[in-house]
């Protein structure tokens, strides 16, 4: 459905974000974008969804293909009609707008009035507190219910493509999992998913391909599951290093116990 060939990216003239990245984001897929800070990620979603210019980026080499038509150089409006709708990290909502009016402005760029009431009624099963709270301004929601709302924003508009920058960021353990159920259901219900986030375990099980970016360059991709178990992932970004130095931290100091133990038993018998 969309991919990136060569994509490098320039915020001035000296800052290069990314160089040379290649990626594929399958039509029946989740791919999760994986990496620390400053590897590059919500760079590669802003390039995706034409928003670099508002910070002060650009394209500097390759393109962007989605369904077999370039948009890295079309304006944001023409992507969302297209069907590439972004989620920014923050959960940037119309905080004094009511929720009914965050889901109306969202469902502006939906390409026919049929497609914003499918929208509609398909938020309404995802996300049933939105409906409950639809009077409520917007502000006035905890993290995880304006983190609904971000997406069901973007969900009015029908995407073919949901971009998600960070959906779990600061967010509970429980409201982690929600999301992240819900994340799923977007994909089976037929919408492809690029997925950025730091919190890789809940990426790499929601995930069907992943890629990790490393200082703005392709560093791993392959199925997700094949990255979950690779070592260079596991320590990382999933704690397998910091486990294993933990596990070989007790084995020592047990090992300290049994010797004291000993010596203690043969001064006392």
């Amino acid at each position: 459905m969309l991919s990136a060939r060569g994509l490098s990216v320039r915020y001035g003239r000296s800052v290069e974000a990314l160089s040379g990245v290649d990626l594929e984001v399958p039509a029946d897929g989740v791919l999760a974008v994986l990496g620390g800070n400053g590897a590059g990620k919500s760079t590669l979603l802003r390039a995706v969804s034409g928003t670099l210019p508002l910070h002060r980026g650009a394209v500097s080499a390759g393109e962007i293909v989605f369904d077999g038509e370039r948009i890295d150089r079309l304006d944001p409006a023409l992507i969302v009609r297209a069907g590439v709708v972004a989620v920014p990290e923050g959960r940037q909502v119309f905080a004094r707008m009511t929720v009914e009016e965050n889901l109306r402005a969202g469902g502006l760029g939906a390409r026919s009035a049929e497609a914003r009431s499918s929208a509609r009624e398909r938020i309404e099963r995802l996300f049933p507190v939105l409906t409950e709270r639809a009077g409520q301004r917007a502000g006035l929601l905890s993290g995880g219910e304006q983190q609904m709302l971000a997406i069901g924003r973007a969900l009015m508009s029908d995407p073919r493509l949901l971009l998600l920058d960070e959906p779990s960021l600061g967010l509970a353990p429980q409201m982690v999992g929600r999301i992240a159920r819900v994340i799923r259901e977007i994909h089976e219900q037929g919408t492809a998913v690029v997925l950025v986030e730091q919190n890789a375990t809940m990426a790499l099980q929601v995930a069907d391909h992943a890629v990790v970016l490393e200082v703005g360059r392709v560093a791993l991709s392959g199925p997700a599951a094949e990255l979950a178990a690779s070592d260079d992932v596991q320590r990382l970004y999933l704690g397998g290093h910091a486990e294993s130095q933990a596990q070989a931290e007790s084995e020592e100091a047990e090992a300290r116990a049994h010797r004291s133990t000993r010596t203690l038993s043969r001064w006392t018998g």
